[in-house]
């Protein structure tokens, strides 16, 4: 069980989590069967697969998105100094994320040299506990993405005339020369662009009123995947572009988002209709 935890802490994901008490289960077992162990101590402890989706997502919609985006160019252009000197990072970070759908951790890692005119290479992320860099969530997490021109023109503006250097060849790295934490991304400046585009409500935290972002960073990926099913690229497509395992995941975190954009539909025609519409020949339908 401590093991376990200790997985569960340290392991960049859950699935590397998965696969690591796996391994360890198949050498218990064969430990058990040539008989140095009399059982196997670790029969009935596993992970779970579950995710953090168990509700459906609700990512922002296209204008809070670009409510967003305009939150960040005012703080880049704030009269106070700190800010726009910390939104020089951080305006380019917000709209890599929604332009690619990369992981938090994944842009947080970005190499430099990943970094082309049309395409960014993902192939490593900056662990959840944000101790060290490693390798993507899982292995599908290995993929190119298509960036904006634009997009790709602010990034490697930043990198090459104001990022400090670094020897990680880090696209976004600290003033230190590392990688920031996802944590502190999030708190330090995400929720800093919600508040700023009035995408935020009050809560009460033990008593006392508090600013809560109504988004996360990863609600950027979220709006980003359902920007691709609205304009209906490929389900498999969807996948690899989300790095997803197996299409299985896919469609388990946003399989409602795909029915509503099919309910949405506004030429709604019956099969016939339809295979009509994309005959190459006359119909072979009997008319009676």
């Amino acid at each position: 069980v401590k093991f376990r935890s200790w997985l569960m802490e340290n392991c960049p994901s859950r699935y590397i989590a998965r696969r690591s008490l796996t391994y360890f289960h198949t050498v218990m077992k064969e430990m058990a069967l040539r008989g140095y162990i009399a059982a196997n101590p670790a029969s009935g402890i596993s992970i779970s697969a579950g995710s953090r989706y168990d509700t459906p997502i609700t990512p922002p919609t296209e204008r809070e998105f670009y409510e967003l985006l305009a939150a960040a160019d005012r703080l880049a252009n704030s009269k106070n100094a700190q800010i726009a000197r910390a939104w020089e990072r951080n305006r380019p970070m917000l709209y890599l994320a929604g332009d690619t759908g990369m992981r938090p951790g994944e842009y947080l890692a970005l190499a430099r040299s990943n970094l082309g005119k049309d395409e960014v290479k993902v192939d490593r992320a900056v662990e959840r506990s944000g101790k060290r860099i490693s390798v993507t969530k899982t292995p599908a997490g290995h993929r190119w993405i298509e960036i904006s021109p634009e997009i790709a023109d602010m990034v490697r503006h930043y990198t090459d005339h104001i990022a400090p250097p670094n020897k990680h060849d880090l696209v976004f790295p600290t003033k230190t020369g590392r990688w920031q934490t996802v944590n502190n991304w999030r708190r330090l400046a995400f929720t800093a662009a919600c508040i700023e585009a009035g995408l935020a409500y009050e809560a009460d935290v033990n008593g006392r009123t508090v600013v809560k972002p109504k988004f996360t960073p990863y609600d950027l990926r979220h709006f980003y995947a359902s920007m691709l099913i609205e304009q209906r690229v490929n389900l498999k497509r969807i996948q690899q572009l989300m790095g997803h395992r197996n299409i299985t995941t896919t469609l388990s975190h946003y399989g409602h988002l795909i029915e509503r954009a099919e309910a949405n539909e506004t030429n709604k025609k019956g099969l016939m209709s339809r295979l009509r519409e994309n005959s190459c020949g006359q119909s072979v339908a009997n008319h009676l």
